[in-house]
């Protein structure tokens, strides 16, 4: 899918409950849509169009296709400003203006000293509280190989990584800790990843969703280094979570498996108590005991 101003002005009206043309929306994730009952095709004629069921449940759909989707009114104003400075660089004749990518790369964090290297020197990564870095050159950026990778999905949970730290420590003993995230939405991060040994740990919502983002984007591409953060008091803030969303995923990842038994199991307790968990809730410094699959 490419995001578009003209794909996200559709959106926004099939949001404010316009209907369009079923030309209007093609490819794979639009049938998907169409099949899980989040978007109505309606025939008139020999014509034929579409609507959204519900505003909410588009909107909440769309973030699981792409996050930058689950905000179509902050990502028309990011497309708007950045087509306002194409049309400018058009004008002065420099065309790399127009084709590069603005913000490439992926912010880091960490609430200890990691050393690591970017363009061959020594970069230390030792954020204050209540900032990060953000790699630009991420071709260049190494760090050291028994250094745990943490990709954290929520930003919040990632900006304060300090006050999860308990959760971490107990998770991951003795080990060095960089957080990573994927913000801006690009393939970046996990390109990086690709390209270096260490061992990855995925931070995400405890829902059929998040887990198969795991899977499918990032498991799939690092095979047996990669991991799912899963606490151990999981089960019993699951029985209190969010039934529906939990409703909302199912249609659509109701054959979702894993041939790793603690997520499998992590899958059934899903389907357990028809519920789900936000990664949010673990903000809050915790005592519990905590393990990874």
């Amino acid at each position: 899918m490419k995001i578009t101003s003209s794909l996200i002005d559709k959106l926004i009206r099939l949001r404010s409950g316009e209907s369009l043309p079923s030309s209007a929306l093609r490819g794979e994730w639009v049938e998907e849509l169409l099949s899980d009952g989040v978007l109505i095709s309606r025939s008139h004629g020999s014509r034929s169009c579409i609507i959204a069921a519900s505003p909410d449940t588009l909107e909440k759909s769309l973030m699981h296709i792409n996050e930058r989707l689950g905000h179509l009114d902050k990502m028309k104003e990011t497309l708007d400003a950045e087509t306002t400075r194409s049309e400018q660089a058009a004008e002065t004749g420099n065309s790399k203006l127009v084709t590069a990518r603005s913000c490439p790369g992926f912010p880091v964090n960490s609430y200890e000293p990691i050393i690591c290297c970017l363009n061959g020197k020594e970069l230390v990564v030792n954020p204050q509280e209540g900032t990060f870095l953000f790699i630009a050159d991420w071709h260049s950026f190494a760090i050291p190989a028994d250094v745990t990778v943490v990709n954290i999905e929520n930003m919040e949970n990632f900006r304060l990584i300090r006050r999860q730290q308990s959760l971490f420590a107990s998770a991951l003993a003795g080990k060095q800790l960089l957080f990573v995230s994927r913000y801006p939405q690009s393939s970046d991060l996990r390109t990086w990843l690709q390209t270096i040994p260490n061992q990855y740990v995925h931070f995400g919502d405890f829902d059929l969703a998040g887990i198969h983002i795991f899977l499918t984007e990032f498991q799939k591409h690092l095979g047996t280094r990669a991991s799912f953060l899963i606490p151990q008091d999981i089960e019993q803030l699951i029985k209190h979570g969010s039934a529906e969303r939990y409703n909302d995923q199912y249609p659509k990842f109701c054959h979702l498996t894993s041939n790793i038994p603690p997520l499998q199991q992590l899958i059934d307790m899903l389907h357990k108590y028809h519920r789900c968990y936000d990664q949010e809730g673990y903000i809050e410094n915790s005592l519990t005991e905590h393990h990874i699959t």
